[in-house]
């Protein structure tokens, strides 16, 4: 499931300055403020327009700020700044302006004259970032095993927390070919079975679904728990193996080749040993790793070692627009998941929605971008 942001950043007397108490930060933080004036971005307010999404992704954000589990994730952060009390007042105040603003430029005034900019460092220190997209996708499947339907998604095993270390491999689970069944350990865990390999496979990677079953009926799946190993992208194993230079690299791309390669199947997907299970969300939407449903195109996933769980940022980056064609974009965020893929201040990746728009949208995404994050002053 996950993307990045820039911030702006006022002192009492100047648009200009940093404030003293930011200026001598922690230079190895992956969060530094910068003046407004290095954003420098005048579609900022064009926010204002399509503000009910926004609010309602804030909404969700401060919902999860009020809980003693972020009291606990922000107990320990590592910019000391930024606190869980002024990520809440933040989000506020911004919601406040939202609604009580009455033109684009008078809510674009209001940022930039109340708020500071935190810029992401990105993986070269210099704010550069890239970003991806993801999506719930829908899928057929049914909630018994046939001819037609063979490949399976797990339940979390009663007995997980029990396992030795390391974990099994997910070619210990499933088989190369996905079809281990009743060899399994997993037997008798079995959540629901879909037609296709590769679309069982791809509800792990984006960790949640809509099936819809034989009857018409939809049921809903969503992440609970994964075996201890690190994400390995077959997109990034296709690379290495020579398929697709860097630069070529989409979902899009790494589908088409594996749905005329079939049997690259068994090649690629084990090549990924993390196993993910899941549970029955009984139409519940999307969640977050912070535990609120996340929002088409206002959620973005990242490292939550390091960045602000809950914040409002603002990413700038192309995303495809509903005609598939790139546009460059300047778009206020929640930061309000994370995902195995996701790690450090360089990756960000984006919530693109429901279905197969999104799915066609998020798998264009693979670009470069800005992170900032906005904290009032």
């Amino acid at each position: 499931m996950r993307k990045v942001v820039t911030i702006f950043l006022l002192t009492l007397t100047t648009v200009l300055a940093i404030p003293p108490h930011l200026a001598a930060g922690d230079t190895d933080s992956p969060l530094q403020p910068i003046p407004v004036t290095d954003v420098n971005d005048e579609t900022i307010g064009k926010n204002w327009e399509e503000r009910k999404s926004l609010i309602a992704a804030i909404d969700h954000s401060i919902n999860y700020l009020r809980t003693s589990r972020a009291a606990k994730a922000y107990e320990n952060y590592r910019v000391k700044s930024i606190s869980r009390e002024r990520v809440l007042k933040s989000l506020i105040r911004f919601r406040y302006l939202l609604r009580s603003s009455q033109s684009n430029a008078q809510f674009q005034q209001a940022v930039t004259r109340e708020f500071v900019f935190y810029r992401s460092s990105g993986d070269d220190g210099q704010g550069n970032v890239k970003f991806t997209g993801y999506f719930e996708p829908i899928y057929k499947a049914s909630r018994k095993p046939t001819a037609e339907y063979k490949y399976p998604l797990y339940r979390k095993p009663a007995n997980f927390s029990a396992w030795s270390q390391p974990h099994p491999t997910r070619a210990d689970l499933e088989g190369n070919d996905g079809l281990l069944g009743k060899q399994s350990i997993l037997k008798g865990n079995e959540l629901v079975w879909l037609k296709d390999r590769l679309e069982a496979y791809l509800v792990h990677v984006q960790g949640s679904a809509k099936l819809l079953l034989p009857e018409g009926k939809f049921m809903s799946v969503g992440f609970d728990g994964n075996t201890n190993y690190p994400y390995r992208s077959i997109g990034k194993e296709m690379v290495k193996d020579g398929l697709f230079g860097p630069e070529q690299l989409t979902l899009p791309m790494v589908l088409d080749y594996l749905r005329t390669h079939p049997e690259e199947l068994q090649n690629y997907l084990p090549r990924n040993d993390r196993f993910i299970f899941f549970r029955e969300t009984h139409g519940a939407p999307p969640t977050g790793s912070i535990g609120v449903p996340v929002t088409a195109e206002r959620s973005i996933a990242t490292d939550k070692s390091i960045m602000p769980p809950g914040a409002l940022a603002l990413i700038r980056t192309e995303i495809p627009d509903k005609n598939l064609k790139p546009q460059l974009v300047s778009r206020f965020v929640l930061d309000q998941d994370t995902g195995s893929a996701i790690i450090g201040p360089g990756r960000v990746d984006i919530f693109m929605g429901t279905g197969e728009l999104a799915k066609a949208r998020s798998g264009l995404i693979n670009t470069p971008g800005e992170l900032y994050y906005l904290l009032l002053k």
